[in-house]
């Protein structure tokens, strides 16, 4: 069973994900297109879905063409 802190977690990456790729004007297929990814793990992300793994966070940074980090710093108010 996923704790709702885990789950909060989720959603937040999520939404910033969103952010990010409509800030670049990539649709969901384009970024999984550029990351390798099926257009439905991007939008399971994106609703907080999906347990994005470190491997798959930094293919999607690199076809954002941002490093790693900036995919996480929303998560800095969990703290």
């Amino acid at each position: 069973m996923i704790s709702m802190k885990e789950q909060k977690v989720k959603e937040l990456f999520g939404a910033h994900l969103r952010k990010l790729r409509l800030s670049k004007e990539l649709s969901q297929e384009e970024l999984a297109l550029l990351a390798g990814l099926d257009r439905t793990y991007i939008g399971g992300v994106e609703r907080g879905e999906r347990n994005v793994s470190l491997i798959n966070i930094c293919r999607i940074a690199e076809a954002l063409s941002i490093s790693p980090d900036l995919l996480l710093s929303d998560l800095k108010e969990l703290n």
